[in-house]
């Protein structure tokens, strides 16, 4: 199942940008583009609804429909590594590559079965602007929206975070911060998920979903895929160590966990020279005989 209409703009925008080594820009042409102003009204007005009964009801009917879309969407997802999250138990901060809107429910069906009832997401507040049943969702379902403002992380979006974590549930966080659609590589991470769980002393749940191509076309321009789900071992914090050398040593050992996976998963070293196979399923325009 694809979301989006055209790619080709989509594309060029990846193809220019890992020319030019931008690999956590980004690079979609209609995702909402707000004010400041606006941006700040929209995480008001979330903060003013989250906790009401109105919410709360749509939230149950939220999590009701990503449950049901979940396991639609990865009845043929493959699993693997579930044996690493064994001995992983409470909160816990999950870090996966992002290339889809729907790639978080190829992490909610594997952290489902690996124990947690509920995966909270942790997303860009100009997502509460999308619209329709996507829009309903981004402000209802399991989120805690991020905001490039310095007063609402600390007042806010850290005590949310805490706050799930300590009642012991799982919390993505999207390291390479941008979504890069359908990209099979593994982009460097951003700090931001690590120092939060060197702060809250919880794991990083490393993952890293394959993405492998399918006889049969979804539509014009792409071809049908299937996911495989790469649990890795989970990464800790150092007691003995600050909160900076933890978040930066977790995050160089989550980017060579993935980079590994990648390489192992499909056959070859992982460089960021642009080549069309990068993104699954895609069919160019020659191939269209365009």
């Amino acid at each position: 199942m694809l979301i989006g209409g055209n790619k080709e703009q989509v594309v060029a925008n990846m193809r220019a940008a890992a020319e030019r080594g931008d690999l956590n820009c980004k690079v979609e042409v209609d995702d909402p583009d707000l004010s400041k102003e606006e941006q700040d009204a929209i995480t008001q007005h979330f903060l003013d609804n989250y906790k009401t009964f109105g919410y709360r009801f749509c939230n149950v009917c939220a999590r009701a429909l990503t449950d049901t879309v979940t396991k639609y969407l990865n009845r043929s997802t493959k699993i693997e590594g579930l044996e690493n999250l064994a001995g992983v138990h409470g909160g816990v901060i999950v870090t996966s590559n992002h290339f889809s809107p729907l790639d978080n429910t190829a992490v909610r069906s594997a952290i489902n079965k690996a124990g947690w009832r509920r995966l909270f997401m942790v997303s860009q507040e100009t997502n509460l602007a999308m619209k329709g049943w996507i829009g309903f969702l981004m402000n209802h379902e399991d989120i805690i929206p991020l905001a490039n403002n310095t007063t609402y992380l600390r007042k806010h979006f850290a005590p949310m975070l805490h706050e799930r974590l300590a009642q012991g549930h799982a919390v993505l966080i999207y390291p390479e911060q941008e979504m890069w659609f359908h990209y099979r590589k593994p982009r460097p991470p951003k700090r931001g998920a690590y120092y939060y769980a060197a702060v809250n002393r919880v794991p990083v749940v490393s993952c890293f979903v394959e993405i492998r191509d399918l006889p049969g076309q979804e539509n014009d321009q792409f071809h049908k895929t299937r996911y495989v789900m790469h649990i890795l071992p989970p990464i800790y914090p150092d007691p003995a160590k600050s909160d900076r050398e933890n978040s930066e040593e977790m995050m160089a050992q989550d980017y060579r966990q993935k980079v590994a996976a990648y390489e192992q998963s499909y056959g070859k070293k992982l460089t960021y020279d642009f080549d069309e196979s990068d993104i699954a399923g895609w069919i160019s325009r020659s191939q269209r005989g365009e």
